[in-house]
């Protein structure tokens, strides 16, 4: 008898008891204050810390994004682009066609491409000018558009021409006003390089003696 009560009293505590009241009492009672420490530590290690700390990182990558906005200093060779050069190859009314013609082909031979260049004479046009404008001044301008091929004008019409890196400008013959006049927009026109081949003491009282 006196065994029976003390076996069945100690099964009771541990089946019943133990894990409900005390054990678990007691363990939920500890492990809640360890927890923060380890599961902060803890989780840092498994895979949020990674992408946490590479997280800054990211801005200062960011940071040096903009400075290779910076380059807007190519803004500075555009502003000297704006500024063509000029070069003068002195030659008559009567020889200033030729001249220009020497000068397209130099260009071409040096890689200049042939759409690159704009000629514009002052007095007779240009024998291609002439062929062309036989079949009309549809299909004239058209191949200005194309800017495939050296292109011819009469410098009257240079504000129809549209710009191009390179114009060669034949001051042979025509109105003295009229060359005045259109010398100016030619070199509005050229974006890099203006080659005028005509008197020298004329262009430069239309375009000064920086020329």
């Amino acid at each position: 008898m006196p065994l029976t009560p003390a076996i069945e009293e100690p099964q009771i505590h541990e089946s019943a008891q133990g894990p409900r009241v005390t054990p678990a009492a007691s363990r939920t009672a500890q492990t809640p204050r360890p927890v923060p420490g380890p599961r902060s530590a803890a989780v840092p290690r498994p895979g949020r810390p990674g992408p946490a700390r590479p997280a800054p990182p990211a801005p200062q990558a960011a940071t040096p994004g903009p400075v290779p906005a910076a380059p807007a200093a190519p803004t500075t060779p555009s502003v000297s682009a704006s500024v063509p050069q000029v070069q003068l190859i002195p030659a008559s009314a009567e020889g200033a066609l030729d001249a220009a013609e020497e000068a397209v082909d130099l260009l071409l031979d040096t890689g200049r491409a042939p759409g690159d260049i704009l000629v514009l004479t002052t007095g007779d046009p240009h024998p291609w000018a002439a062929h062309e404008l036989s079949f009309g001044e549809e299909s004239y301008w058209a191949q200005h558009d194309a800017r495939d091929d050296v292109f011819y004008a009469d410098a009257a019409q240079v504000q129809r021409a549209a710009g191009r890196p390179v114009v060669v400008f034949a001051a042979n013959g025509g109105p003295l006003d009229a060359a005045a006049g259109a010398l100016p927009v030619a070199l509005a026109r050229a974006g890099a390089l203006l080659i005028v081949c005509g008197d020298a003491q004329q262009i430069n009282s239309v375009l000064g003696a920086g020329v």
